[in-house]
């Protein structure tokens, strides 16, 4: 059989349970328990010891019992226990099972089917319940088989009713859970057939109904909860001894009211009103009274009825809260008549109360809620006279009545009745003593001050702001009032004042006690609408000091920008300018998201336009270069933010180059050396960045004329050779191995190489050769371009008063001077004032040459001069004679030289 060793598995779980007090893996036995339970069936009864079992059974019932009171398994584990323990006994029943058995059966069947529906697993429950029934009934049988007379069968059929009586009431909880109404209803019906014998247990069966009502009133099954609830109620009548109390009935006959309140007023008001009188008969309590005035109201009955049912609330002890929210529920349902008659009523009764204040304010909100200001003002002004009088408010009260004011006042306001604004106004204002110092004060007389504006009376508006200014001059709201007075009155410096005023408190809104201020919101708005009045009053002086702080304090860019637009077409100063184009920068780099007040599209614009901004302020400022420098700059930062089209590349490249150039000639012109290494650094930057642009703007068209390879490598070559830059070297490999250069850009670097602080003559020796070379190929020889590389390269090789020169030097120079007398020999453009140098600096060396004795130097060099001179034009006659007797000497001192000298073998 499959069920033995089942069984046998499930005892060894159980005893594993048992020998230990709290095993650590409880929960996992428990779940393998109630799971092998299922696989346990009758057909192993004839393999098993059925004492043991029966042990084992009980054992584990207990040991659930004693560790559920000590909080070691949670109900539902303990369920289940009962679950698997009540299986196990069940095993062992026959026909032969002592009265002692039958009883414990009964027992264990009972708890563990309540067990199961208290822990909301009724259908569980329901088999061990049905199994409850039968045990009691076989109980019974035996019971009845055994008696003796009839009073043995009076008192057997008692001894069975007390347990069945329960496993039916729990039966029918069952039911209610599993939404079957009518098993529940033959369930306690036959409950309440046995309380004749079972009298003490009708306070158990009451509110159990009770509780029925309770569930299905909140699953709004109004008819069934009526039906429990009418239940309840009739059951606590039967037996006065064991009766629920009158407390209970009037309760349970109130929820019952509400529930035909809210089935159906209209149908079951008259089921309503007498539930409701019912429980008001079995015991006061200001719920009875509140619900049947609700149901009068809700099924329309007359004022006069209404007037009964609160008339009874008077006469009764009743907390002045609750006659309060009756009057206010009363006015609510526009029973006005009813209401306000009451609320006298109340005062009447409270009068010598000193909550009788709370009476007065409710009675002056709900007339001023029913249009009726003239008595609500009377009973103000009554409250006013007595504030004087020794009859003052508490200050809970006051300060109610304050808010009831404002808002009055506040609503007129916004209707643009300032009189009646002004009078609500002012009656708030009555309630304060002369000298008091208090900032709610300081927001009054600044709203008096605003009525007066409105009103067009200055001098009353500028006596109201006085008075705020004494309880409150640190308020962004009292300047505000103060700069507006001032912008009337036509007073520009005290406009200005009160704009700085403004803006240093909205830069710390944090320190100020006004929460308006907390997120900065409330003061740029006061700032950007004193702009807005300054400017409708023409008062420019005032409208700008307001803009530059609202473009400085607000969160709202497109405001921002709106400013900062205003400010940059009236602003001359340089620094101010840039300071603004600065701060719009800023702005446009805080994170974009989809809920802010600039849109994609308009933020696209607006950087746009300050990118256009900045580039025309850079090429207006041509004569202050570090300001030209500084607004290219920016150009090139708000581009960035712009999507990288070719014109937008294209400028950015543009303010870069310009930012580069002007930073080199900053340097230039700059002698501090950390100044000027700092100028070459930044250029040295904007060079590379500029670089990273054009790698990605050459491939979107054709730029082969455009000359921006050659400006980067210019400007680097120059920012590198004045800074000494060790990079300097591989940036002129790459120049030497270009395939085409132009002899211009040689020319420039040659001149570059030696402009100080940079210092590289052979570099400049380098680049002039490879321009000589290119100008020799040229078709047209361009004498001058050449002599201007002769006289350099010259110029290196053979400084001006070298006497002792090396040979190595002057046979290097005497290459120059024969490549110039080859071109002079070739062409005829070669400029005359050149020749004249180049014959100048060949006869000098001669000279030089010859008074060092070295004759056959000096006679080579002072003829290269005079093979100069043959090709001078109209200044050839001025030094031919000279040249020619020298020459003389020079070949005459070399002859008698050579005299001295021995003769060859």
């Amino acid at each position: 059989m499959a069920g033995a060793p089942c069984l046998l598995a499930l005892q060894e779980l159980v005893q594993e349970l048992l020998k230990r007090d709290a095993p650590s893996n409880v929960p996992e036995i428990i779940d393998k328990l109630f799971s092998e339970i299922e696989n346990v069936d009758k057909e192993a009864e004839d393999e098993i010891q059925k004492a043991e079992v029966e042990e084992c059974s009980v054992n584990l019932w207990n040991w659930a019992v004693t560790k559920r009171m000590g909080s070691v398994i949670n109900d539902e584990q303990r369920a289940k226990l009962r679950h698997v323990a009540c299986r196990l006994a069940l095993l062992c029943e026959d026909n032969s099972s002592s009265e002692e058995t039958v009883r414990r059966q009964i027992l264990m069947t009972m708890k563990t089917g309540k067990g199961w529906v208290d822990i909301g697993k009724a259908v569980l429950g329901d088999g061990f319940l049905e199994i409850a029934i039968k045990s009691i009934e076989n109980l019974y049988t035996r019971l009845m088989k055994r008696s003796n007379g009839e009073a043995d069968i009076h008192v057997h059929k008692a001894d069975v009713e007390k347990d069945l009586f329960k496993v039916l009431s729990y039966q029918a909880e069952s039911a209610i859970a599993q939404g079957d109404f009518q098993k529940s209803v033959m369930c306690v019906q036959r409950c309440k057939d046995m309380l004749m014998r079972l009298p003490k247990e009708t306070c158990y069966l009451s509110i159990l109904c009770y509780n029925f009502g309770v569930e299905t009133y909140e699953q709004k099954r109004y008819e069934q909860s009526s039906f429990w609830l009418s239940q309840s109620y009739e059951i606590g009548k039967m037996d006065k001894r064991y009766s629920t109390g009158q407390k209970m009935q009037a309760k349970v006959l109130r929820l019952l009211a509400t529930v035909y309140l809210e089935w159906d007023c209209k149908v079951y008001q008259d089921k309503a009103l007498q539930a409701i009188s019912l429980a008001n008969k079995e015991n006061l309590h200001p719920a009875g009274f509140f619900l049947k005035i609700q149901i009068l109201l809700k099924s329309g009955a007359a004022d006069e009825d209404l007037s009964t049912a609160v008339a009874e609330i008077i006469h009764h002890e009743v907390s002045l809260d609750f006659c309060l929210n009756t009057a206010k529920m009363l006015l609510e349902h526009n029973r006005e008549l009813v209401g306000f008659d009451f609320l006298k009523s109340v005062a009447g009764r409270f009068e010598s109360s000193p909550d009788l204040e709370k009476v007065i304010l409710l009675h002056i909100e709900f007339l001023l809620q029913r249009m009726r200001e003239p008595l609500a003002k009377q009973k103000i002004e009554d409250l006013i006279t007595g504030h004087y009088t020794g009859k003052q408010l508490s200050a809970e009260t006051l300060n109610q009545l304050h808010i009831i004011l404002w808002d009055r006042a506040a609503k007129n306001y916004e209707a643009k009745n300032y009189p009646e604004a002004l009078q609500w106004y002012n009656y708030s204002l009555s309630f304060y003593s002369s000298g008091q110092i208090d900032q709610n004060l300081a927001k009054l007389q600044r709203n008096i001050a605003s009525c007066y504006l409105h009103l067009k009376q200055l001098e009353q508006a500028k006596e109201a702001v006085k008075e705020a200014e004494k309880c409150d001059p640190r308020s962004i709201f009292t300047q505000f009032n103060v700069y507006k007075i001032a912008v009337l009155e036509g007073n520009a410096d005290k406009a200005v004042e009160a704009i700085v005023s403004m803006g240093k408190l909205a830069e710390e809104p944090a320190q100020h006690e006004d929460k308006l201020l907390a997120d900065g919101s409330t003061a740029t708005s006061l700032l950007s609408l004193a702009a807005q009045i300054a400017l409708e009053n023409e008062q420019h002086a005032a409208a700008i000091k307001a803009l530059e702080y609202l473009s400085q304090n607000s969160q709202d860019c497109q405001q921002v920008f709106i400013a900062l637009n205003f400010l940059h077409s009236r602003i001359k100063d340089l620094d101010t300018l840039l300071t603004y184009l600065t701060l719009a920068h800023q702005k446009l780099a805080e994170p974009f998201t989809e809920g802010s007040h600039l849109t994609l599209e308009l933020r696209t614009q607006v950087t746009h336009w300050f990118r256009k901004v900045a580039w025309n302020l850079a090429v207006q400022f041509e004569n202050c270069p570090g300001t030209m420098r500084d607004f290219f700059i920016l150009s090139f930062k708000f581009s960035q933010f712009c999507h990288p089209d070719k014109a937008v590349l294209i400028a950015q490249k543009t303010c870069l180059l310009m930012a580069a150039a002007i930073g080199l000639e900053m340097g230039r012109q700059n002698t501090a050396l950390a100044e000027q290494i700092e100028l070459l650094t930044q250029a040295l930057q904007h060079i590379q960045a500029c670089r990273d642009i054009w790698k990605a703007l050459k491939p979107t068209g054709d730029f082969s004329k455009d000359p921006t390879d050659t400006l980067l490598l210019l400007y680097e070559f120059e920012a590198r050779a004045k800074l000494n830059d060790p990079a300097l070297e591989s940036l002129l490999e790459s120049v030497w191995d270009l395939p085409q250069v132009e002899s211009k850009t040689l020319e420039t670097i040659a001149s570059l190489a030696m402009e100080p602080p940079a210092h590289y003559p052979s570099v400049c020796k380098k680049a002039l050769k490879n321009a000589l070379t290119i100008h020799k190929k040229q078709e047209a020889v361009d004498g001058v371009r050449i002599s201007k590389c002769l006289h350099s390269l010259i110029h290196l090789s053979l400084p001006s008063g070298v006497i002792d020169a090396d040979a190595c030097i002057l046979e290097e120079a005497w290459g120059y001077f024969e490549d110039a007398l080859s071109t002079v020999s070739s062409t005829d453009n070669y400029p005359e004032v050149e020749i004249l140098w180049l014959m100048t600096r060949a006869w000098n060396t001669g000279i030089f040459q010859y008074s060092s004795g070295k004759y056959k130097e000096a006679e080579q060099w002072c003829g290269l001069g005079m093979r100069f001179l043959h090709h001078l034009g109209s200044l050839k006659s001025s030094y031919e004679s000279n040249m020619i007797g020298l020459y003389s000497e020079v070949l005459d001192k070399l002859d008698r030289a050579k005299g001295f000298l021995p003769n060859e073998e």
